[in-house]
Order: C-alpha cells, then structure tokens, then sequence
C-alpha cells in the first residue's frame, strides 16, 4: 500500500534502539541534566557527573559484553573504585531518588499548579522534604526573584533549588514518561555495580 499524502516524503527519520542498561543510563543522565540546567547528554556541564556517567556507562559495557568508554579505567575493580568515589562525592543515590520524587509530586500536582508554567522546585534531601511552588507565564520575574531566596536560603547536603519552565505538566511528563521508574532502574543497576 503505497501513502497517498506526500508530506513525509524524502523525511529522513532516527531511531534509537537500546538496552534496557542503555536507556536507564540514558534517562538518569538527563534527568540530572534537567534539575542541574546542564546539558550533560551533550558533554556539557558538571565535570564529576560527566566522569560518572561515562564510569556507569563502561561499568554497564562490562555487564552487556560492549566497549567500553574511552578514558574510563579498564579493569573492574578500578572501575568500580572509581564509581564509588564518585557515587559519595556527588550523592548520587539521594539526588536521583529526590528528583524522581519531584517529577513524581509535579505529576500529582493540584490544578492550580497543574496550570503554571514556572515550576519552582526546593528539595531538601536530608529532611526528606520537597516544596513546589506554580508561576504562570507571566510571573516570571517573580519565579526568578524566589528562586534566589530559596537558593540562599539552602542548608544540608544534597539541597537545592531548581527552576523549571514547561509549557505544561502533560508536556512535562510525555517528555520524560518514566523519569521515577527509569530512575530507579539506574540506581539498582548502580547498586548491584558498587556491591560485586
């Protein structure tokens, strides 16, 4: 049956396939990306976290039987040295879990804030607390403005404050489907590296 409609003719298309390791890795890296407003997944960014994810991906390379990545160390036991440092340095556990948290609060989120545009989220890890307030498209100055108090107001490790512009939630959420699932997919599979 041959499309009757021209629109897509001569459109060149990508297609991704991965491991489920490789997609977990994947959605972990730009979960961090997005609440660190770095654009880790194109090298950019926080020089530690670029180090883990290219550590967790040669550590996952092991596991699948692939190549490793370049610059990262080849034998096991330094690798996984390497991750661990890396994994108390950044708090890597305590960071995914709260993020997907946040994901997974603005998800539930009430209709007032389901209608802002500006989320401001203050996760505070050690307390075990996230706070998320809703600034419509206009408010933006006023989302600024209280992103800087709550950011001068942070205490404990693992804190911060994380201002995030979406058209809305639905976006949101059909941008980054399983954030908290594929979250916790990273995490176990980070476990099980740093116990063998």
């Amino acid at each position: 049956m041959r499309d009757k409609k021209t629109t897509y003719n001569g459109l060149l298309i990508e297609v991704q396939m991965r491991s489920r390791l490789q997609h977990a890795w994947a959605t972990a890296v730009e979960t961090v990306g997005t609440f660190l407003q770095q654009s880790l997944k194109a090298s950019q960014g926080s020089a530690d976290w670029l180090q883990f994810f290219a550590l967790m991906g040669s550590a996952f390379a092991l596991r699948e039987r692939t190549p490793l990545v370049p610059g990262t160390p080849t034998s096991k036991a330094e690798l996984v040295r390497e991750i661990k440092k890396y994994t108390r340095q950044l708090d890597v556990q305590k960071k995914l879990n709260t993020y997907g948290a946040a994901l997974q609060a603005l998800e539930e989120a009430p209709v007032n804030l389901r209608r802002a545009r500006y989320f401001l989220l203050d996760l505070r890890p050690s307390e075990g607390k996230l706070t998320i307030w809703g600034f419509d498209g206009r408010e933006l100055d006023r989302a600024m403005s209280e992103y800087l108090n709550v950011e001068r107001s942070l205490e404990g490790p693992g804190s911060e404050a994380v201002l995030v512009s979406v058209e809305s939630l639905d976006l949101l959420k059909r941008a980054y489907p399983n954030y908290f699932l594929d979250t916790r997919v990273f995490l176990d599979a980070m476990k099980a590296t740093i116990s063998d």
